[in-house]
């Protein structure tokens, strides 16, 4: 059975496009995309899918602004506790670096 050095059609699994392979080069040599899918049945589910998008965005915005709101707060816990871990440790026991280790 001889290998042929004519071009062959390979359909994408992922995607459904069609590419056609030089089998000498092994290079794509033509593409077809996938037919498009419609992606909503009719515009209320389209509509629909948009308002719940509209409202997650929202939501994450209000997270966001939440957080910045704490985000001051939050590093100053932070500092403190770092302070108090640094005033815990003995003077004579440094961390080790890792270029101490060398």
């Amino acid at each position: 059975m001889g290998l042929s050095d004519q071009p062959f059609e390979v359909m994408c699994p992922d995607c459904g496009a069609m590419l056609k392979i030089d089998p000498v080069t092994r290079a794509i040599i033509a593409h077809k995309s996938a037919p498009k899918k419609k992606m909503f049945e009719d515009f209320g589910e389209a509509a629909k899918a948009l308002r719940e998008s509209d409202a997650r965005r929202d939501s994450i915005f209000a997270q966001s602004v939440e957080a910045q709101k704490n985000k001051d707060d939050v590093l100053a816990k932070k500092f403190a506790e770092a302070v108090k871990k640094a005033k815990e440790t003995p003077l004579g026991e440094r961390p080790l670096r890792d270029f101490d280790l060398d």
